[in-house]
């Protein structure tokens, strides 16, 4: 199933790169069920139905009489609705759940999706999935009218939030005018990963404690980072794959939105990546790879032309990204087993679902509970306490159970395993904790996917010397107000 990462993934790099697609190769992404490959389970385990060739599928769970619409862009939570009613088979007895996976490439999600929530009737969608590259639209821009508050759905937000500790910024996401309508089930705060080896050899350490005081873990800015950019270039090593690494904690940690009262604005914190990234092109500072290229894979297997210190991302990123492109699959191999975890120099999240209901849902019941499970449900039989501990199992197969995986609730990380071989055996999930708890969501803005590239455009071209500096921004302002009138 590497086309449910590749269909996240690939939104996620529109945003960080400016040559930004997923590629995808055969080593580059593991299936967001950690490893299975094999078609999801519908109708209680049968095969998938494809409704069209290549953009449309539906999986149904359940035999009850009432019918509840699911709408989705890859069959992640699909399967989890599955694993509920395996779980608590009397729900697949009075609930039917339909659901409809429609691929993100093109729009084609967003605009099946859309049309089906305007349209209204019984076709329309119960339950709705959104990525966070368009999420807004739906929380609180141009769609947001049809989803459902929480507390609508007779959740009590307030009390769930608080006994499962939610991440700030997932919450930031999904609320509308204060109220809740969305929530995502995956934490995607980030964390610093970087390699033992080339640690040790360059700062004498790799303990994340040392580490974190090196890079100036938490500091806000890149000042102690770029200090071990030079040491790490002094001693032959690179500190990035390439700078577009950098680029998502730029963006995502900014303070203000691109567009603040219909004018564009450019955040301090994101004009630093301007700077930052001809500093690491000048100085030789990275290997010069890009995000999602080959060279970056390499990177990851300690194969560039210079060993490479650090990638910064979410735990997916370890799991479906790097894992897959290390060279080995236990420690001795490739650069397995050689890579830690430790807060980043500034917050940033990358990627995620959050998951909506209709508000003309006459399943509201239905609905509720299955929103509920998914993204609040601290207790062990929890959806987020088995993908934490890996222990979601899709098809009846020990073999392809998820990665561990960081989720929403801090109360469900605290009490899971944490620890990871392709990590040294670290229990990753305290530097991912305190990721989540650095992220903000504050600067978003449903316009982000598109201003993103323009930016990063631009400051590709400052970097290569093919513009100055005040060039490359009046670039991107041209750009902004050519296309999105801004």
């Amino acid at each position: 199933m590497k086309k449910v990462i590749a269909s996240v993934l690939s939104l996620a790099m529109i945003a960080a790169l400016a040559t930004g697609c997923d590629t995808k190769p055969t080593e580059t992404a593991a299936p967001s069920n950690g490893g299975n490959g094999d078609p999801a389970p519908t109708d209680n385990g049968g095969d998938p139905t494809e409704a069209t060739e290549t953009t449309k599928q539906t999986m149904t769970f359940g035999t009850g009489s009432e019918k509840i619409n699911l709408w989705s862009f890859t069959d992640e939570i699909p399967k989890m609705v599955g694993q509920y009613v395996k779980q608590k088979p009397e729900f697949g007895e009075k609930y039917t759940v339909e659901c409809t996976i429609i691929a993100t490439d093109g729009g084609a999600y967003q605009t099946a999706l859309d049309n089906a929530l305007v349209a209204g009737g019984d076709t329309a969608p119960d339950m709705y999935a959104a990525e966070a590259a368009f999420i807004l639209k739906y929380s609180q821009g141009d769609m947001a009218k049809f989803a459902s508050t929480y507390k609508d759905l007779g959740i009590d937000v307030d009390a769930k939030i608080k006994e499962a500790d939610i991440a700030k910024y997932t919450i930031e996401v999904g609320s509308r005018n204060g109220d809740l309508v969305a929530l995502g089930y995956q934490a995607t705060g980030c964390a610093m990963i970087y390699n033992a080896e080339v640690a040790k050899a360059a700062f004498g350490t790799d303990d994340p404690a040392e580490i974190e005081k090196i890079v100036g873990a938490g500091s806000g800015n890149w000042d102690k980072f770029m200090e071990a950019a030079a040491t790490l270039k002094s001693k032959g090593f690179a500190a990035v794959s390439g700078a577009s690494d950098i680029w998502n904690p730029c963006e995502k940690s900014a303070d203000t939105a691109w567009i603040v009262n219909g004018q564009l604005n450019i955040d301090p914190k994101r004009e630093k990546y301007l700077d930052l990234a001809k500093t690491i092109k000048e100085n030789g500072y990275s290997n010069d790879a890009q995000s999602w290229s080959e060279a970056w894979y390499a990177d990851m297997k300690g194969e560039g032309a210079q060993k490479v210190f650090a990638f910064f991302g979410p735990a997916w990123l370890i799991n479906y990204v790097m894992i897959g492109n290390s060279g080995g699959n236990k420690a001795g191999e490739g650069t397995f087993g050689q890579w830690r975890v430790c807060a980043p120099p500034v917050g940033f999240f990358w990627g995620g679902t959050w998951v909506l209901a209709n508000k003309d849902t006459s399943k509201k019941e239905g609905v509720a509970e299955l929103i509920e499970w998914i993204t609040l449900d601290s207790s062990d039989t929890g959806l987020q306490y088995l993908w934490a501990n890996g222990s979601v199992d899709w098809d009846n197969d020990p073999n392809t159970a998820t990665a561990k995986d960081t989720v929403a609730s801090a109360t469900v990380m605290a009490k899971s395993d944490g620890k990871l071989d392709f990590c040294g055996g670290q229990n990753v999930f305290p530097a991912f904790i305190s990721g989540n708890a650095y992220a903000s969501a504050k600067a978003m803005t449903q316009y982000d996917e598109t201003i993103n590239g323009y930016f990063t455009d631009a400051a590709a071209q400052y970097a290569e010397g093919n513009v100055d500096r005040d060039g490359a921004i009046e670039q991107f302002k041209t750009n902004v107000q050519d296309n999105l009138s801004f």
